[in-house]
């Protein structure tokens, strides 16, 4: 972080601010690699909230400077003009991903929306808040396609894709995670959003170990497989994989869609392509999900991957 990349993270914020979004959004991706010096630094907007994500710890006259820039951001006439009250970094580098609050009181929790729905988020607490904005297409997307569906939501997390779905019309979602604590969260999401719950399932388990649960609830219009790249003890992205996509035959109906994301910067779309190919090869490669705007990446590949596969013959 030079004066010279401060000075572009400056001038970005700045007119982002200018016209602030409606919803939440996020306002800078260093992570993609697009402005030289800010490759660890994301700024994410949660309506009035500005959140400073920081990946590598800086040199400490780094870390200075940043401050500065950022309680001059908040003097500004477009901080004030945003409608923004709080600001706050994040060290996502140190083991308890610490927050700091520059300005305005602390917040532990709030609700934020995205499309219309809400959802309740984390502040300073947890390394992740909630809900990972790049992934706001692919809800759109099983928003879109959930009419009727019967659907699978594989490593759940707080249920961004079951409130989409169940938005969006499904008959029925069965959501899948190993932290019950998330799935919590998720059964607050849908409450937040008024869903009925009784067409909703929460499977707190381990996957592998679950899989009689997880077919006798099927079979599914539509699976969801969106798992972390690595979770010690639970997930690794090279090895575990595989193991779920072999299992598609039993759970997809004759015509079940599969969306299947990853968002390892190391593996491109090929990944996947290939895994399902060998795996499930009864299944087509249709079309890669783009991702939002605000999201740009020096290569396409190293960004988040959404591919939607559909059944096109007995498994």
């Amino acid at each position: 972080m030079n004066p010279q990349a401060l000075a572009t993270l400056q001038a970005h914020l700045l007119t982002a601010l200018t016209s602030a979004p409606a919803e939440t959004r996020r306002l800078f991706h260093g992570r993609g690699r697009c402005w030289p010096g800010l490759e660890q630094l994301t700024v994410d907007w949660l309506q009035g909230v500005v959140l400073v994500s920081l990946f590598k710890e800086p040199a400490a006259d780094q870390l200075d400077d940043l401050k500065r820039l950022l309680l001059a951001l908040g003097d500004s006439a477009q901080w004030k003009d945003s409608g923004a009250h709080t600001l706050l970094i994040q060290h996502r580098y140190l083991p308890q991903s610490t927050a700091e609050w520059l300005l305005g009181e602390e917040i532990d929790e709030m609700t934020i929306v995205e499309g219309g729905l809400k959802y309740r988020v984390d502040l300073g607490r947890k390394q992740n808040a909630g809900l990972f904005l790049d992934m706001r297409y692919g809800r759109n997307w099983v928003r879109d396609q959930a009419a009727g569906q019967r659907v699978l939501n594989l490593f759940a997390y707080t249920c961004g894709f079951s409130v989409a779905a169940i938005e969006g019309g499904a008959s029925h979602v069965v959501n899948l995670d190993m932290s019950r604590a998330a799935l919590s969260r998720g059964r607050d999401n849908h409450r937040l959003n008024g869903h009925d719950l009784s067409k909703v399932s929460f499977l707190g388990h381990d996957l592998f170990k679950s899989w009689g649960k997880v077919i006798n609830s099927g079979p599914y219009d539509l699976v969801i497989i969106d798992p972390p790249s690595f979770q010690k003890g639970s997930f690794l992205l090279t090895k575990d994989y595989q193991r779920v996509l072999r299992r598609l035959p039993e759970l997809l109906t004759p015509q079940g869609t599969v969306l299947a994301c990853m968002n390892d910067p190391s593996f491109g779309s090929d990944f996947l392509i290939d895994g399902v190919t060998r795996e499930a090869p009864g299944l087509r490669f249709e079309q890669r999900l783009e991702n939002p705007p605000e999201f740009p990446d020096i290569d396409p590949q190293s960004g988040l991957k959404a591919l939607v596969f559909k059944r096109t013959e007995t498994l």
